[in-house]
């Protein structure tokens, strides 16, 4: 239920605020994303993602960094793995605007799965598995939308629930 408030008011609060605040500020405004914001820091990508896009944005919540085994927050965090940490944020990043309509007529047109290219060269794959959008990386892992059109002056942002994983 605390979840769902957050979104709620996530939504309430950006949808009046879309055509001002970027992307990088709808993030950093959200209690659930200090992580990635923390390592948007880190890898030196708030510049760019502030920058005129646009960008769609799969947003991990903090709950989804939590998933991945103990450390590796930490670690990626550290100024040695800056580069592999702006390749995972990246690899969260499509160019252009694919609101959530955009998004379903992709996996409608292409029967059921399309193939996004990511920022960083890498693939995700979306599709719908009971009337949700469900995100499949390179290597199998999956990610599901839980709040989608969170519309900035440069892009879109779609919260997940999982961290996607370049190969």
């Amino acid at each position: 239920m605390k979840h769902f408030f957050f979104i709620f008011s996530l939504l309430v609060s950006t949808t009046s605020f879309a055509q001002t605040k970027s992307i990088v500020e709808i993030a950093v405004g959200s209690a659930d994303h200090t992580t990635l914001v923390a390592a948007l820091k880190a890898a030196d990508l708030v510049t760019t993602l502030s920058g005129q896009g646009p960008f769609t944005v799969f947003a991990p919540v903090n709950a989804a960094f939590d998933k991945l085994p103990a450390g590796t927050v930490s670690s990626l965090l550290e100024p040695a793995n800056k580069a592999k940490l702006a390749q995972i944020l990246t690899y969260h990043v499509v160019a252009g605007n694919l609101n959530a309509k955009a998004v379903l007529a992709a996996i409608k047109k292409g029967k059921g799965k399309v193939v996004l290219t990511t920022v960083s060269g890498g693939k995700l794959t979306a599709s719908l598995e009971k009337k949700k959008v469900k995100l499949t990386d390179e290597n199998g892992g999956v990610a599901y939308v839980t709040a989608t059109d969170l519309t900035g002056s440069n892009g879109v942002i779609h919260v997940i629930d999982s961290v996607v994983l370049p190969k």
